[in-house]
């Protein structure tokens, strides 16, 4: 089995915290999600998120003019500078302070960045050089008493404007100008937020943190001092709007106020070309302003909590929304009123996750009572649930793949429809208790699950909704239920340190249980349900002979599984007990591995034959979270404890976000804590039905993980002549085949598209009976991919059509193994018919166009015909 699996998306999260930023073109926008940097396509309704990792949790990024550079810096001021074009990691930097704002010049040849009161200014590194020592500094500007919230550069990029929290903004230059002292914007009675120049440069605008907007214009000229102001404006052919900005005597030319009662202005933004300026609130509520003469567009409320974060693309057309508490991101067109984009990842951890039958979709369960269903492709979630009260602990969907059923802490269970997205059955059982698993027979007519209250195993039937059976026996909660494949036994794991396997459909209620040595923690059938993998709290995994009832093999997985050490641990992690178990257990297609995880940083795959480790993989490098670090660093412990448990709410701004409205033991996470880190651990594993991927529900969401095929290399038959020079050779003797194959061993893609597209329209059917098996897949795959971007029509298809015809037996017979590429070539197809049925429906429509002018002008020639006969007769008679 292929174990080469990379970090590929992350779905269940969307936006944590820092700055929101579109792309040059605005076509996309950038979200911090946790130590990680997601990338929404809003045309082509796609996102993917970056494989590098920060340090610890994201304070702000920024992209430069051209899109090349990406820099994001996390809460200790550590930046990544990254190709923003190939996702890679080009310089590691330190900025030795925490970063607030940071901002490219226009013209992408500096970057400023907040270093507390002061601001410094780096030259842009050269993405296409590695260099040992890329960042240069320029200048570092002082004049603030406070810490600095927001940089903005003039259009010209020769000066910029700070704001800071001492109630100023001040204007520097870029470069050293003889006579120049730093301008101070003062009279704001809070935080200045943000500053910005118009188009024009000829005026500012301030916006501080009580909803005061001050617009600044060059003072009239005094006369005593005209001799003094001619100088600069005589220089200001070679300066131009430069020497306008930087030695103009600004003065407040207008004062407007929000007047939003009981709120206050938490970002802003502003577009130059339109010149809006949109504010988002402390209670939710965005505005959007017309300046300088301060008219109100329009206000709206878009969500429960304050919006940490607001970003405007280039056009103006789009705005987008971040609310840090809630985990969400809108991007909203205010011109037409409506969302282009609204993800919302769940508000507290995610439990559970299952895979669609077909791979397509996952659904997620957390611990906010909602039931989310992602589209793998695009990354989005597509629909939601909220119908459960309370935490959900199990999903899990039908055989074909169109209900969804969901067990909750709240004692019920219910019945999707993904058709109608409606919830169409609810189960409960006659007294309620608190349901921690479900399972699902394999024809979707039975569902049962397991309580943590009663020790008991319910089972319902979906067509009527009736209780049929209840299962007792074990004398502990109901850990883990599994329904066999071939869909007659249920295989139940309990705390009572047992596994119990029920024929549910027969006469026989005899059970004889497997009793192990701990408790029971998940169960897991193999595909060909003769199998049963069991984990318990000891660390261990034991396998089962169904139909013998013995045990086949161990797994020890105590120090795979074991975790880091938490901030507030007393013992090292080598020798701490907790999180040395896997709660979540699930085979391969094929039956030959199973991956296994628990409340640990790490996700092991298994060989089930052989007892080995195949891979580790550990969820995440994030520092902000406990348990991702072996040994605690020893620089952070003080008199006081560890800084990092010290809890330091009472420093921030916001009186909301001082205020702690929490009573002891009523906050979810340690009932002993008012404040508590998120863990790094993972609540569910489950691999995609094509095998191609796996799913984990973690604390940073949910981490889907695939085999990267974009960067693979194929070493086997290669030799020192195999090079693309030899290729081009081989392509000039009109040899297509061996060309082909050629370039699919190289798996250079230029190349490959070449010799694709270099084979005759007669040979097509020939190259591919004669393609080796092993490139088929390639080349479905290549064929999917050139259908989007290319005007052959009609050669796609005759690929396509021979590739099907020749390799047709082959493909079927594989069908799990090709799933993903034959969906493509679906998609590709499908995109094919119905672009020509509307290309066929326009030209019908211009063909009856041209028909009826046609008809009309014979009619009128007609008409004329006649009068011009009707003439002469009537002359001829007189």
């Amino acid at each position: 089995m292929k174990a080469n699996y990379k970090f590929s998306n992350l779905c269940g999260t969307v936006y944590r915290q820092g700055n929101i930023v579109f792309t040059p073109d605005g076509n996309s926008v950038l979200s911090p999600v946790g130590n990680r940097v997601s990338v929404f396509d809003l045309v082509n309704n796609k996102s993917h998120t970056f494989a590098f990792e920060n340090r610890k949790n994201i304070a702000a990024i920024a992209l430069s003019p051209d899109a090349n550079v990406l820099l994001s810096v996390d809460e200790d001021g550590r930046a990544l500078l990254v190709n923003f074009k190939r996702g890679a990691v080009l310089h590691h930097f330190n900025f030795q302070k925490p970063v607030r704002a940071i901002k490219f010049s226009p013209d992408g040849k500096y970057i400023a960045v907040s270093h507390d009161s002061h601001v410094q200014v780096w030259r842009t590194p050269n993405h296409l050089i590695r260099e040992f020592a890329p960042f240069n500094l320029h200048r570092t500007y002082t004049g603030h008493h406070d810490e600095v919230l927001s940089i903005e550069w003039s259009p010209d990029s020769k000066c910029f404007i700070t704001t800071s929290r001492d109630m100023t903004a001040r204007l520097f230059t870029l470069d050293p100008v003889e006579g120049f002292r730093p301008k101070t914007f003062a009279g704001h009675k809070d935080a200045v937020l943000n500053a910005f120049f118009s188009a024009d440069g000829k005026t500012i605008y301030t916006v501080s943190r009580d909803g005061a907007v001050f617009t600044w214009k060059a003072k009239p000229s005094e006369p005593d001092s005209e001799s003094d102001d001619e100088e600069p404006v005589a220089s200001t052919s070679t300066g131009g709007l430069y020497n306008d900005i930087a030695t103009t005597r600004w003065g407040v030319h207008k004062r407007n106020y929000f007047n939003q009662p009981g709120t206050k202005v938490v970002c802003s933004t502003f577009h130059r070309g339109s010149s809006l300026l949109v504010v988002g609130f402390s209670t939710g509520v965005f505005g959007l302003w017309e300046m300088p003469a301060f008219s109100n567009i329009h206000t709206l409320s878009i969500s429960q909590e304050k919006i940490s974060s607001v970003a405007i693309n280039p056009s103006g057309e789009w705005l987008a929304f971040g609310a840090k508490k809630l985990g969400q991101l809108l991007v909203w067109e205010w011109q037409s009123e409506s969302y282009v984009l609204k993800q919302q990842g769940h508000f507290f951890d995610m439990n559970t996750l299952a895979y669609a039958p077909d791979g397509q979709h996952v659904a997620t369960g957390g611990d906010d009572g909602k039931v989310k269903v992602w589209n793998t492709s695009s990354g989005f979630c597509f629909v939601t649930f909220s119908e459960h009260s309370a935490a959900i602990s199990a999903v899990e969907f039908a055989k074909q793949g169109q209900v969804l059923f969901s067990a909750s802490l709240d004692g019920t269970m219910r019945a999707f429809d993904l058709i109608r997205y409606r919830n169409f059955r609810t189960f409960t059982s006659p007294t309620p208790v608190q349901f921690s698993c479900l399972a699902v027979d394999p024809s979707g007519e039975v569902i049962a699950a397991g309580s943590t209250d009663s020790f008991e195993v319910f089972l319902w039937s979906v067509q009527t909704g009736k209780l049929l059976d209840v299962l007792t026996g074990h004398e502990g909660p109901i850990s883990s239920l599994a329904f066999s494949p071939t869909g007659n036994v249920v295989a139940s794991g309990s705390w009572d340190k047992s596994v119990r396997v029920w024929s549910v459909f027969g006469r026989s209620r005899a059970v004889e249980p497997f009793v192990l040595s701990s408790d029971v923690l998940s169960v897991a059938f193999r595909p060909d349900g003769k199998e049963l993998a069991v984990s318990s709290l000891d660390g261990q995994v034991m396998f089962f002979d169904v139909d013998l009832g013995k045990q086949t093999n161990l797994i020890d997985g105590r120090r795979d599984i074991s975790g880091g050490r938490k901030a507030d641990d007393r013992m090292a992690a080598s020798n701490n007990a907790s999180g040395k178990a896997f709660n979540s257990l699930a085979y391969t297609a094929d039956g030959r591995c199973i991956i296994a995880g628990g409340n640990s940083k790490s996700v092991v795959i298994y060989d089930v034959r052989e007892g080995v480790m195949v891979k580790k993989f550990q969820i995440s490098q994030n520092l902000s979270l406990d348990g991702t670090e072996e040994f605690l660093d020893s620089r952070r412990v003080t008199e006081a404890g560890n800084i990092d448990l010290i809890d330091d709410r009472g420093d921030a701004s916001d009186l909301e976000d001082r205020m702690d409205t929490a009573l002891p033991g009523a906050q979810h996470g340690d009932m002993s804590k008012r404040r508590y880190r998120q863990e790094a651990r993972t609540k569910c594993v489950r691999f995609a039905p094509t095998g191609r991927a796996w799913a984990a529900a973690s604390t940073e969401g949910l981490l889907i993980y695939s085999v990267d095929e974009s960067t693979s290399f194929d070493p086997f038959d290669l030799d020192i002549e195999l090079t693309p020079q030899a290729v081009l050779a081989v392509l000039a003797r009109r040899e297509h085949l061996k060309a082909l194959v050629m370039a699919f061993r190289l798996n250079e893609r230029p190349l490959v598209q070449k010799a694709y597209e270099s084979v005759p329209r007669a040979d097509i059917r020939l190259v591919a009976r004669g393609l080796p098996v092993v490139y088929v897949a390639q080349l479905l795959r290549f064929v999917a991919e050139h259908m989007e971007r290319s005007p052959h029509v009609e050669f796609d298809l005759l690929w396509a059509s021979a590739m099907l015809g020749a390799h047709g037996r082959h493909l079927r017979d594989r069908a799990g193994e090709y799933a993903s590429v034959l969906r493509a070539l679906q998609k590709g197809l499908s995109d094919f018919e119905q672009l020509i049925s509307r290309l066929c429906e326009d030209n019908r429509s211009t063909l009856e166009y041209l028909i009826d002018q046609l008809n009309v002008k014979q009619s009128g020639d007609a008409d004329v015909e006649m009068d011009d006969s009707s003439a002469t007769k009537l002359i001829s008679a007189n």
